[in-house]
């Protein structure tokens, strides 16, 4: 008698077995690169938000140092530096129209007036009004 011929009565056969092995680790990977990707995007916007509040600081102190005794230069650069922060509310909105239509008169011409002290009362205004 041969052992292939002989019945086995309290031993079950090979059950196949299903691995999940690969299935789990591409789920682990999946989840790893996520909080990767999360990690990196919030380095990127910690990032771009610091260098935009440093240009903000930046243009406000180029505001600041505007030399009004220079009436045409002085009208371009607040009327360049002051839009960055034209945006932020309806009220910076509405002072930086004001005064822009101050300092009109300041542009475009060969020679200009002194700026008055109305229109650096404005200027004073809107520079206090600005926060960064």
């Amino acid at each position: 008698m041969r052992s292939d011929d002989i019945p086995l009565h309290d031993i079950k056969p090979l059950v196949e077995i299903h691995d999940y092995t690969p299935y789990y680790l591409a789920a682990a990977a999946a989840v790893v690169l996520f909080f990767l990707l999360l990690v990196l995007y919030l380095v990127i916007r910690r990032y771009r938000e610091e260098r935009r509040e440093n240009a903000r600081r930046a243009s406000l102190k180029a505001l600041e140092a505007v030399n009004l005794d220079d009436a045409k230069d002085a009208a371009y650069a607040i009327t360049r530096l002051g839009r960055r922060f034209a945006a932020d509310s309806p009220q910076l909105q509405e002072a930086f129209m004001n005064l822009e239509q101050r300092l009109e008169p300041y542009k475009f011409r060969k020679r200009v007036p002194p700026i008055d002290e109305e229109t650096r009362a404005y200027f004073r205004i809107y520079l206090g009004m600005i926060d960064v």
